[in-house]
């Protein structure tokens, strides 16, 4: 019995498209489009970009300078939760910027991320306590849930929005244990 090398290859391609393609329709049509609408329909979202990898999902959204940042994570994480299933959710926020809100910011890093590192969120809010005296007229709001430290600062209308992932309490074991 001789196999012919045509219509093997034929049928390998056929299937490898329909299976791809139905895999990238399902990921584009079954899990981006729906988060995105989701997304887009929260109060205080000016647009929303959604993209999927292996185990992971991504929505990169531009607010308005009064969005609630921690509200948004929570809906989006909340209504979107038939998408994104076990995945891990990431939000990347953007707004309209200034050099004001860059600077203040910068100022403020080295505590951040030492409160982040010692696992000590309450330091964030002290920093960003002192921020709002060292730059009359920003405004700083800080939330927190079991994910992420959200913090939002404002300056007119303009915004810096930053999600500082928590890492959660590790149990370690002593090497002389």
């Amino acid at each position: 019995m001789k196999l012919k090398l045509l219509p093997i290859m034929i049928t390998a391609a056929l299937s490898a498209a329909i299976l791809f393609g139905g895999w990238f329709a399902y990921r584009h049509y079954g899990v981006e489009q729906p988060l995105d609408r989701v997304a887009n329909s929260i109060a205080g979202v000016e647009s929303a970009k959604v993209e999927t990898s292996s185990g992971h999902v991504k929505i990169s959204v531009k607010l308005a300078p009064d969005a609630n940042l921690g509200e948004i994570y929570r809906l989006i994480k909340r209504d979107g939760s038939g998408q994104i299933g076990g995945n891990q959710l990431e939000l990347a926020a953007t707004a309209k910027d200034s050099a004001r809100l860059e600077k203040a910011w910068s100022y403020a890093l080295f505590d951040v991320a030492e409160a982040m590192e010692n696992r000590k969120y309450s330091g964030i809010r002290d920093a960003m306590g002192k921020l709002s005296e060292q730059f009359p007229g920003v405004t700083v709001t800080t939330d927190m849930d079991e994910n992420n430290v959200y913090i939002s600062m404002r300056d007119g209308d303009a915004a810096k929005y930053v999600v500082l992932p928590r890492q959660p309490a590790t149990l370690g074991a002593w090497p002389n244990a």
